[in-house]
């Protein structure tokens, strides 16, 4: 047995609307709606759900909303599931309804696992010209007027047990560690070839539990750019980016959510193999970013955020 990903996140939130547009602007499907529910796809059907904070049965967050209340992983089949379920039907809040096991981890997340509901796809990708390799001819490199993100690609949550909360996912689900702060973050895969990470605990110096992030894959470097231009042309407010993080040698830009903390666009991860050895890092600003932009790019002047805009010289023609 082992997980394919992320199927769905569910969000408590009160301003449905607030979010309703932002999920738009970045690049989700609208599925369904109702008074107390959105429903987003990403391109392979992996699932974004927003509901009111007052909506009945949903599952109780681990810090006051707008935070994420559920994170619902994906198996092959129904033989896998059944593995799952035995693994889990001792845990604490345990449920098995609706196609739907789980329980509720250390941290008090509720998990399920499902068998999944995405499906494969292909997208046309960037190619890269480097010394050595050179697929890129007569041909140019893509922009994008926005993202389509594929797929949520990890969550990043603050926990206030980390080794009960990464035995409690390494054990029972099968997840493999892939680089460690030692003490203070574990980079967890699903399964032990795959992306760097589908999920990263972090342990502050003042344990709290609480969400950091939620990340959406895209299909390369220039989507990144692309989708935060247009979410900055919306009116939308980065975080940090764009950038890049040296551990899984990601290229990330992070914008601030409605549905609670943040929410990042992200490509070319580190892919692994069960082969790979788990590094430990000091944490530092270094080690988050190899480099960053503080505010982000402004998507009119496609300049950093309150830099003069350009005069539509070339850069050399100076006054004499």
């Amino acid at each position: 047995m082992q997980l394919l990903g992320i199927d769905e996140v569910t969000f408590g939130a009160k301003d449905l609307e607030k979010c309703r547009q932002f999920f738009l602007d970045w690049g989700l499907s609208l599925h369904t709606e109702s008074a107390q529910e959105l429903v987003f796809t990403s391109l392979n059907g992996c699932r974004v759900v927003v509901a009111h904070s007052d909506k009945p049965g949903l599952p109780a967050g681990v810090e006051p909303d707008p935070t994420l209340r559920e994170v619902v992983w994906g198996v092959a089949n129904t033989v896998d599931l059944e593995s799952v379920r035995q693994r889990l039907h001792q845990q604490p809040g345990y449920v098995d309804q609706n196609g739907r096991v789980g329980c509720t981890d250390p941290n008090g997340l509720a998990v399920r696992v499902q068998v999944t509901q995405k499906h494969a796809i292909t997208v046309d990708c960037a190619q890269t010209n480097t010394w050595n390799e050179r697929t890129r001819i007569n041909q140019a490199s893509p922009a994008y007027d926005r993202a389509t993100p594929i797929e949520v690609g990890h969550v990043v949550f603050f926990v206030t047990d980390l080794a009960a909360t990464s035995a409690f996912y390494e054990t029972l689900l099968g997840f493999v560690v892939s680089d460690r702060y030692p003490g203070r973050g574990h980079f967890l895969r699903c399964a032990p070839e795959g992306g760097h990470h589908n999920l990263f605990l972090l342990q502050l110096p003042q344990p709290r539990a609480g969400l950091n992030h939620v990340a959406f894959t895209v299909r390369d470097v220039h989507e990144v750019f692309g989708g935060g231009l247009h979410m900055s042309r919306c009116g939308w407010d980065t975080e940090l980016g764009p950038g890049r993080h040296p551990i899984s040698s990601a290229i990330f830009w992070y914008f601030v959510s409605p549905a609670g903390a943040l929410v990042e666009y992200y490509t070319d991860e580190d892919e692994l193999t069960d082969a790979w050895q788990p590094r430990e890092f000091t944490p530092g600003p270094t080690v988050f970013a190899e480099w960053a932009i503080k505010g982000g790019i402004d998507g009119h002047t496609r300049r950093q955020k309150d830099a003069e805009a350009p005069s539509g010289r070339f850069m050399t023609d100076k006054p004499r």
